[in-house]
């Protein structure tokens, strides 16, 4: 009878992925605007429905609940990240490599487009590289102080890397064939 309950609980989950993730979707949207913010909450409230799937009478109803509750949560820490103090960068981004004139202005030009591409980063995937970058935390502790998953935790730090990393390269204008050096006008 035990089996039978679980695949009970197994169709209901896929059914509810398949029949009531669009309106989810919708619905989480209107809280955050965020399309890409919606998708990472709707999949963590599908995932703690089927969790809990055996216990709860409400499969869909449960689903919105918990979907309606970590869009508030993303609300109130994307507000906290923004009004968050994380350090001074200008501080700690670059440090010169040498006493020459020269290596300080390199030193100084680094670490102001390393600011330019983390500010463009997304309030909270800029909060999460910043405390691990910044200020060392571990994964563990980044998740307890903004309220979100080590999963996500790992997920803005791969965007926030790969954003980073694209927006210098992007300003430096590298290519995969300049191999650290600048393409002259007559080579583009």
């Amino acid at each position: 009878m035990r089996p039978r309950c679980r695949i009970s609980a197994q169709t209901s989950c896929f059914r509810l992925f398949r029949e009531d993730r669009p309106a989810l979707l919708r619905y989480v949207r209107r809280f955050l605007g965020s399309c890409e913010d919606s998708e990472d909450i709707v999949q963590e409230a599908l995932l703690r429905t089927c969790e809990q799937a055996q216990q709860i009478v409400e499969p869909r109803a449960f689903a919105f609940t918990v979907a309606r509750n970590l869009a508030a949560n993303s609300r109130r820490h994307t507000r906290a990240a923004k009004t968050y103090p994380l350090g001074d960068l200008s501080q700690s981004v670059v440090v010169p490599s040498g006493t020459s004139l020269e290596g300080e202005v390199l030193a100084e030009e680094e670490g102001r487009l390393l600011r330019e591409a983390v500010a463009q980063l997304s309030p909270q995937c800029r909060a999460t590289f910043q405390l691990r970058v910044f200020q060392g935390c571990s994964h563990k502790e980044i998740a307890r102080r903004l309220g979100i998953a080590p999963k996500t935790v790992e997920n803005h730090l791969g965007r926030a890397l790969r954003e980073t990393h694209e927006y210098l390269r992007k300003r430096y204008q590298l290519t995969a064939t300049d191999h650290g050096r600048r393409a002259s006008t007559a080579e583009r």
